[in-house]
């Protein structure tokens, strides 16, 4: 991507009543930074606070100016999206409102992988986080002048919620511009990665505005692209499987031939996830228990 990040603190105006202020931990998995967005005139809702880092405090309450904070939205609880809502919340009173805690709509198979000792990767878990209003799939929001809808999406993580403003995504983590997600067991769901992406599709929206970088602005292109990229890996680690029994890390050498060291981790967390919902629809099976580690092998018809 040749786009230039916007400056960190500074309120970007992206249409009537919807500003984006970048917070300042850029790194290889939040791209620029965290974008939190703030919907809204006189009374506002704010969609992902960001990382608990004082100089973004200060640069939201800056760029909130004295109006009304009635809401707190939060796509998800990663490191990078939910720590600062708490002391949002403190400073201007509005309550939080997300899915649930940080575990909160994790499958059977990714709960069955966590209780044995895989932890997850990539951004780190707001493991304290605590919303004061949960949210169902399809909950309506309404403040001053703005409405949104709430789309459970899981498959970045458990919890992870969409949110729909007219023909708007605000899709966290789950659609992103710059990069394809993350999805890292047991935090991360390919099998509901795959069904969220057709989830947020089927909104109809056509624009959306991404935990991470730019505007994305044929949001149904990009769902599309993101579909047939897993599909495209999918089929990449079965003809690797086609040449005998691998581990999630010789799949990972095999296929990421051109991914930058730092990010080799989180290619093999991904080929995890492929493996484990290949598994479940039993195109695979694992050599023993299903695991991080495990040789996966080709099912015999």
């Amino acid at each position: 991507m040749n786009q230039s990040p916007p400056k960190a603190g500074v309120a970007v105006q992206l249409e009537p009543d919807l500003a984006c202020l970048l917070a300042p931990n850029p790194s290889p998995m939040t791209y620029w930074g965290t974008n939190t967005y703030l919907l809204g005139h006189d009374s506002i809702a704010v969609i992902d606070p960001g990382p608990l880092n004082d100089a973004h405090m200060t640069a939201l309450i800056g760029a909130i100016g004295g109006r009304r904070v009635s809401h707190i939205l939060v796509t998800h609880s990663h490191l990078d999206h939910s720590p600062l809502a708490r002391p949002l919340s403190d400073a201007t009173g509005a309550p939080i409102f997300a899915f649930g805690n940080s575990d909160a709509g994790r499958s059977d198979v990714m709960t069955q992988l966590a209780q044995t000792g895989l932890m997850g990767g990539g951004e780190g878990v707001d493991t304290t986080f605590r919303p004061d209003e949960t949210l169902r799939d399809g909950d309506d929001i309404r403040g001053d002048g703005w409405a949104v809808c709430a789309h459970h999406t899981p498959g970045h993580f458990g919890n992870h919620m969409c949110f729909t403003h007219r023909d708007v995504g605000f899709s966290g983590d789950l659609v992103m511009g710059w990069a394809t997600s993350l999805v890292s067991p047991p935090d991360g769901d390919l099998t509901d990665f795959m069904s969220s992406c057709a989830t947020l599709a089927d909104t109809g929206i056509t624009r959306a505005y991404a935990g991470h970088g730019a505007p994305i602005p044929d949001a149904q292109s990009r769902i599309a692209d993101l579909i047939s990229h897993r599909k495209s890996r999918e089929t990449q680690i079965l003809a690797a499987l086609a040449h005998g029994p691998a581990t999630p890390a010789t799949l990972t050498a095999q296929i990421y031939t051109d991914t930058a060291p730092a990010l080799i981790n989180m290619a093999q967390r991904n080929v995890l996830a492929h493996l484990v919902d290949l598994s479940q629809r039993a195109i695979v099976a694992p050599m023993g228990p299903l695991s991080a580690v495990a040789k996966y092998a080709l099912t015999k018809c």
